[in-house]
């Protein structure tokens, strides 16, 4: 298992002050994208290229997932 360093981790702005369900992420020096559950946040992380997790964001966006 690979070790990540301390990060500067960023809830969405869509997260609220109940508990809902939010995912925080940091940016890694490798040009990744660190993504994590906001509620576990000593469980995984899983990490993206910054183009895939903005490809990602962006199908949200436009309503294309789910």
């Amino acid at each position: 298992m690979t070790e990540i360093p301390p990060l500067m981790w960023h809830k969405s702005s869509y997260s609220n002050g109940a508990g809902g369900n939010c995912v925080e992420t940091a940016r890694l020096e490798d040009e990744q994208t660190a993504v994590r559950d906001s509620k576990d946040r000593g469980g995984p992380v899983l990490a993206f290229s910054h183009r895939a997790w903005g490809d990602f964001l962006a199908a949200m966006r436009g309503g294309r997932l789910g």
